[in-house]
Parts: structure tokens; sequence; C-alpha cells
């Protein structure tokens, strides 16, 4: 990485940077600024060169021309793809995302009792360094993307390789970053975890680059758009909804310029036509000439093409399709594991289910089951004899063999099929031309997930069972399926974290959760509400068991007296939590203060920060104006980093308060 330029040491700043990846140019002289505290959203088509700017800014890759500046004092954090202490406690692997914690407590460690000097030092930093509160941020983080309580302390290798991936994730949160770069990091989980992340991003005041193929995600985590387009990166402003606007717009107007510079040369060049051999006219038709020479050629903007996907339609519609009675839906063992007991349900002609839940709830099994690839622990299964089922599991692309071409994939289950048919289908997918006859091996993750769909519906069926398949597809091939998804004439439930894919194809939801369906009566902001409500009735939930029954007797048992003694103690224990709370609540009341104040101010710098003239000597702003905002700006995210700490501590307090009543 090219050494930082002098000129400015409170942002990300690239300068003319070109970047290779062999022969391939990714970026080509581009300029870009990074503000503090900004959460930008990294997108492109596959191959375009993000996780390669994320190597550039890590340190990993060099850039082939240009300047990229970062503060010097910046911490970078970003997901590890390998956890190689596989032995290591989830918890403790996480508290390993703090570096600083981590070497604070080693050279506490390894400090003899009789420095009593460096001990005191030690001591203080530790406790700035927030190390007796470490356990419950590592936990919140872990309980936020969806491990229970019991599995915290369990070593990693007993994980799956997904759930592996969110302890990488919580391990990179924890680390107190001035730079989060976020790869994907939606692939691994489910609806519930990706909306506890974007709450945790909305709330991080760190600087945080987030490459994501999930539209809806950029949109609520997003402040503003890096674009790789025609080898450069350009800024937008906004979530993803408004760089899709804007940069219509961009097209539109550069349409309409390139109109105008056609017209504008056609004129010149007529005119040097025509007066080029008149004497008098000679210098005027020279004049033009040049001016046609120096007219800069302005290249067309275009919308990257997206794959057509088209599903083929089924022959016949069965109503009702599928059932079950007083299932038991699960898991054989030993030891055997019921996930959903006693469910009755009814796939219909025309049915279009959303299906939600948190990930163990038992989504993916009840798929299986309907598919017939689980067995019912007891119950009945119900298929109508014309019922032709497309399963798309979440493992589909595991399935695939990675030295097998698609043409070979498809012939191995429509030997009868020509090779014409074949091709001609497999184009409907986006493959064509010698494509259809390269090995799997090296295809993208995207194109890898198009030919498991395509292999999925090719018996043309009335029912699509889909787990997770917009995974490991790229933005425009996640609209592509969304659109062949709304389109397709059977019937539909679908798995899915993708709010943009369920919105679009479903036309209801169930909830699976506590080993139960619901028939949910609302929309995906609705679920929102719903989770947040059911949330906080299990940490209830979890309070009430946590209790000493020992401490209160049953009242069925006990005399008037005892009764009356009994609510006395209860009153005073109430009365007792109560004085407790209240210093902690006055200053849980004042740091929100705090907190609201700084976050005013800064969203007024953060405004004067996006003018594009900010940076430039003859803007508005003079130069100590710009160094005396920039100050500023750094000290407030510092300060409502400490006040967001503080309030998190004083939090836990209370419902520590609460959980020993």
């Amino acid at each position: 990485m090219s050494a930082p330029p002098v000129y400015n040491y409170f942002v990300i700043r690239a300068k003319n940077i070109t970047l290779r990846r062999g022969v391939k140019v990714l970026l080509q002289d581009t300029d870009v600024t990074i503000h503090p505290g900004e959460h930008v959203g990294i997108v492109g088509k596959n191959g375009a060169g993000k996780s390669s700017l994320f190597a550039v800014l890590k340190g990993q890759l060099e850039l082939d021309a240009g300047q990229l500046s970062l503060p010097p004092d910046w911490t970078i954090a970003s997901v590890e793809q390998i956890i190689h202490d596989q032995n290591r406690p989830a918890r403790e692997y996480v508290i390993d995302g703090d570096r600083h914690l981590r070497q604070l407590q080693m050279a506490r460690e390894n400090t003899s009792d009789d420095d009593g000097t460096r001990i005191a030092e030690l001591e203080a930093a530790l406790v700035e360094a927030g190390a007796w509160s470490a356990h419950a941020r590592a936990e919140q983080l872990l309980a936020g993307l969806g491990f229970a309580s019991h599995e915290w302390t369990q070593p990693i290798h007993q994980f799956s390789g997904g759930w592996q991936m969110r302890i990488a994730l919580a391990h990179a949160l924890m680390t107190p970053a001035d730079l989060l770069l976020l790869d994907e990091p939606t692939n691994h989980l489910d609806l519930d975890a990706m909306l506890w992340l974007e709450r945790w991003i909305q709330q991080s005041t760190a600087t945080v680059l987030i490459i994501s193929h999930d539209t809806e995600f950029l949109q609520t985590t997003a402040q503003s758009i890096l674009h790789f387009e025609q080898q450069q990166l350009v800024r937008y402003r906004g979530g993803y909804q408004d760089f899709l606007q804007q940069r219509a717009e961009r097209i539109r107007q550069r349409a309409l310029a390139i109109d105008r510079q056609a017209k504008e040369a056609a004129r010149l060049q007529g005119f040097i036509d025509r007066f080029r051999a008149q004497a008098s006219k000679a210098r005027q038709a020279q004049s033009r000439l040049k001016a046609l020479e120096r007219m800069e050629v302005l290249a067309p903007l275009h919308f990257e093409r997206g794959v057509n996907i088209r599903l083929p339609e089924p022959n016949t519609i069965p109503d009702p399709l599928l059932s079950l009675r007083d299932a038991n839906i699960g898991y054989a063992g030993p030891p055997t594991h019921c996930v959903i007991p006693k469910l009755d349900l009814t796939l219909r002609a025309g049915d279009r289910v959303g299906v939600l839940g948190v990930n163990g709830a038992g989504k993916s099994s009840l798929i299986k089951t309907l598919a017939g690839e689980l067995p019912l622990l007891a119950g009945e299964r119900h298929a109508a004899s014309g019922l032709v089922i497309g399963y798309f599991a979440q493992q589909q692309l595991d399935m695939l063999d990675p030295n097998a071409s698609p043409l070979e994939h498809l012939t191995r289950i429509a030997p009868d099929a020509t090779e014409q048919e074949l091709r001609n289908y497999l184009g409907s997918f986006g493959f064509s031309g010698d494509r259809v006859k390269e090995a799997v091996k090296p295809l993208s993750g995207g194109e890898k997930a198009r030919l498991a769909l395509a292999l999925v519906v090719w018996h043309k069926p009335n029912l699509l069972l889909l787990d997770e398949p917009s995974n490991h597809l790229d933005t425009a091939t996640r609209e592509a399926l969304t659109q062949a998804l709304a389109g397709y004439g059977g019937s539909m439930l679908l798995v899915s974290h993708d709010r943009h894919l369920l919105r679009t194809t479903v036309d209801r939801l169930w909830i699976i959760a506590d080993g139960k369906r619901i028939q949910f009566d609302g929309d995906l902001d609705d679920y929102r509400r719903w989770l947040a409500d059911y949330q906080a009735q299990q940490r209830q939930t979890q309070r009430n068991e946590n209790e000493n029954d020992g401490t209160t007797a049953s009242s069925d048992n006990l005399t008037a007296a005892e009764r009356r003694n009994q609510r006395q103690r209860e009153a005073q224990i109430r009365n007792k939590l109560a004085q407790q709370r209240r210093p902690l609540e006055r200053q849980l009341a004042k740091i929100e203060k705090a907190m609201d104040a700084a976050q005013t101010r800064l969203a007024v710098l953060d405004e004067t920060m996006a003018d594009p003239t900010f940076y430039h000597d003859d803007g508005a702003t003079t130069r100590d104006e710009r160094v005396a905002i920039l100050a500023e700006h750094g000290t407030l995210s510092k300060t409502l980093e400490t006040l967001e700490t503080d309030w998190l501590t004083l939090q836990e307090q209370v419902d520590a308060l609460e959980a020993s009543r």
C-alpha cells in the first residue's frame, strides 16, 4: 500500500488509483473519499473488484498506481474466513476479536505481583478497555446472531460451517474497530439474525464498508453507495433505492449529452465538408476541424444486463397438492428429536407461502418433510397423484459434480432429451455456447446456484419447495430469480432471509416458533415487530426460569398469616430493588440525553462533510474550519462510543436487578 499523502489524516482517500488482477483492469485512475463514521455499500457485478478493494484496504494487495491513505492509527476489522483454533470456546474466540484487551490481559498475567506500579497501570487500562464487561458483550453478540446460551462455551468444532461463520462475524464485531469491512455478512444468517445485524450496524460509530447482494440490507444500513462502474468508483448518496434512481437519471443525462454531442459533431462536420475548399472559409473550416478533434467522445453508460431466468410452467396443478395430518416432524436419532409435533397443514393450488423463524426452529425440517426427504416420526403425509415437487435445499450446490459440465448434469436426469433441447433449456438459465460443456468447478457461486435451480425445475414441478435459493446469487441474478418466481404458475413454499424476494413472490407468511406453525396475519414489517415482542417474552421466560424457586414457598400450602408475611417480604424486596434501580435509571436518562445531543451534532457535521466541495481549498469551508470540523467529528464519535458503552453497562446492571427479583 502506498505511503499516505500529507493532505488528510481524517478520512480514507484514494487518488488516481489503478488496480489490476492479472491482465484484467478493475480500477483505472479513480478517486474516492470516505468520511469517518460513514456506512458505505459497495456494489458492482461479480468480478468487478469489490473483494479486491477490501484486500487493498487490509494491506493484502498492492495498488498498481495511485495513492490510498488511511488514518495511521486506525484499527481495521474484517470477518476471518477460517477459524484455525477449532477447540477454542465460542465466547472466548469472540472476545479474542478485541486484540487490545487480550494484550492487556496477557500483560497482567505475566506481571509479577511485586510490581505494584505496573499492576495498577494495567488494572486501570483493563477497566478502560472494558475487561469486566467483555463476557457480557460477547454474549450479546452471540445471542443476537442466534446462539443459545448453552452454546456460548462450546468448542468451535462442534458447530457447522455456517454457524462458524456467525462466530467469525461476532469476532469481527467485537473488535473496537475504526474501520469495519463486511463482505457478504448476511450469507449465513436467517432473517432474525439479519435484522439484529442491521440494528447493530445502524448504531455503530465505526466507518463500515459493506459488500452485499441483499438490496434491502443495503437500503437499511448504507448511507451512501460506491458503484464499480466502467473501471471507476462512482459515489451515490443514500441507500440502494436512491442509488438506482440516481444512476438511472445519470444514464438518462449521459444519453442526452451524447445525443447533443452527436448533433454538434454533425453540424461541425457539415460546415467543414461544405466550406473546406473555399479560400474565404478555409480558416473557419480549420477552426471547426480543431474543435471537432478536441471534442471528448462521451462513452455511454449502461445498466448491467442480468440473467433472464425462465421457469417452465407445470402441466397440471392438482388441488389440494399436499397435506400433513397429526404429523410429528423431526429426526429418528438416536435419540429421537421431535422439532414440530402434531402438525396439520394443507398446501393447495395457487398457494405462495413464505416461511419465517429463527435457525433451529424447524423451517428446513418442515421443507424436507414436505419434499419426502425426511420421514415422519408419526402422523400421515398425503400427496396428490399428480404432484411434482421441485425441492431446492440449502446444500443444493454441494450436490453438483465439480468435474461435470452443465450439459452432463442435465443429461443425467433427462437421458431421452436431445442435446439441442438441453442447450435451449440451459440457455434460459444463462448458460450458452461453449459454457454448457465447461466443468462446474470454476463457476461462481451464483452460476452454480442457477444450474442447481435449472436441474430442480426440469421436470416442470407444480410445487416448489425452496430453502434459501438466493444464497450466493449476485444482485442481478437475485432480481432475475425474483421475477421468475413472481411469474411462476405453480404453488410455492419459500424459506428465505431475502426480504425483497419474499415481498415480491409470496402472498402469506408462516412462522415456525416454539414447535408450532403460526399462520401470520401481517407483512414483513409486522413480523419485525412480532419478533421484538417474541424476543422480549423469551427473555422474560428465561428470567423466570433463573429465579431461585426455594426462596418463595407455594402459596397453596400457606396459612393466611404466612401469605401475609410472604407478601410483605416480596414488597420489601421490590422496594429494595426500586431503590437500587433509581440511581441507575437517572444515570441512564442522563447518558441518553448526552447521546441525543452528540448524535444531533454529528448529523450536522456529517451533512457539512458530505458536501462535495468540503475538501476543496476553493470551497465554502476554509482549511482551518475543515480541520476543526474533522477534529470535532472525531472527538464526538469517540465520546458517543464511550457513552454507548456506559449505557450498555448500566442497562446490564438494571437487567441483572430485574433477573434477581
